[in-house]
């Protein structure tokens, strides 16, 4: 029984910034893989990829590391273009290939405490895996993904068509203010927060870039703040780094609001650099100790 088992696809990534482009591994199973080697605790980890062939070197790399990572088959590996502006927030991606979908079948053997789902493209995961794993521990979910259509190589914003259906299995959801409002046609973050719940979501973390980000769990609103970094870098990862910092802690029993904290100086270790999280859980607790802005707790009307 592992504690945190992530599944999602490795993608090949191209990263076109205004200062410099550059060529990596990427994804969301592969930000959270190599962020939380970082920490103290991730011993009891297992990754749950889908690669292609070609692509098996990046996994002996990662487990040369010491994570322990299961492969299963697929045609392709995912390949990802993003380009961003001079404001990080401002993203436009192009997918050039996409790799074979997960299925319940494959992951019926899979136990862990928490699963999360790295969610990239609308297919990856259907609802038949999201059930599956809902009966065996707790589920948390990237929206991402499963709002983004790919057409030839350009990805559209489309809603998820089988969301409350879904939703109803999730424990915890990651999302953006985008995402929320695609989901919700709420532009206001709390009022898609509280849709979401009712939708059957136990957590909701709403991410909202430099402003910080959201939690609303058992009717109340945590506002985290975002901490402000040395230099602004790479975004690429930033969610993915959150959500791994918030599974950590709320997997060693921390708060709502502490692990969203701990989640948020994460993100901001994160930024400085391209790449996954390189920092240390001592660095990061050295942000929030020095830095003066604190989470606000508010009961929800």
């Amino acid at each position: 029984m592992n504690d945190i088992c992530c599944i999602g696809h490795i993608t090949l990534d191209k990263i076109v910034t205004p200062k410099q482009t550059t060529y990596m591994p990427g994804g969301t199973s592969y930000y959270f893989s190599h962020g939380i080697r970082r920490l103290k605790d991730f011993k009891n980890y297992k990754l749950v990829t889908a690669v292609a062939p070609s692509e098996y070197g990046i996994i002996e790399e990662m487990r040369k590391e010491g994570l322990q990572v299961e492969v299963l088959p697929s045609r392709h590996t995912v390949y990802f273009e993003n380009t961003y502006e001079e404001n990080q927030d401002n993203r436009s991606q192009r997918v050039l290939a996409k790799a074979d979908p997960f299925t319940a079948d494959a992951l019926k053997d899979e136990n862990a405490h928490i699963f999360h789902l790295g969610s990239l493209l609308a297919d990856d995961f259907p609802l038949e895996v999201v059930k599956e794993l809902a009966q065996k521990g707790t589920l948390a979910v990237d929206a991402q993904g499963y709002l983004r259509k790919v057409e030839g190589e350009h990805v559209f914003p489309v809603d998820w068509h089988e969301k409350k259906k879904a939703l109803k299995y999730i424990d915890i959801l990651k999302v953006n203010e985008h995402e929320a409002e695609v989901l919700t046609g709420f532009k206001d973050p709390e009022k898609a927060a509280k849709q979401l719940a009712q939708w059957g979501v136990k957590e909701v973390l709403l991410t909202l870039g430099s402003l910080g980000s959201l939690i609303y769990a058992e009717g109340k609103f945590y506002k985290i703040p975002a901490y402000a970094p040395k230099e602004v870098v790479d975004a690429t990862g930033c969610g993915d780094t959150y959500v791994l910092g918030y599974l950590y802690m709320r997997n060693k029993g921390a708060s709502y609001e502490e692990a969203g904290c701990f989640a948020a100086a994460m993100s901001t270790i994160k930024l400085e650099k391209s790449g996954p999280f390189s920092g240390t859980e001592e660095e990061v607790w050295h942000i929030l100790k020095n830095n003066k802005q604190k989470p606000e707790v508010l009961v929800a009307q």
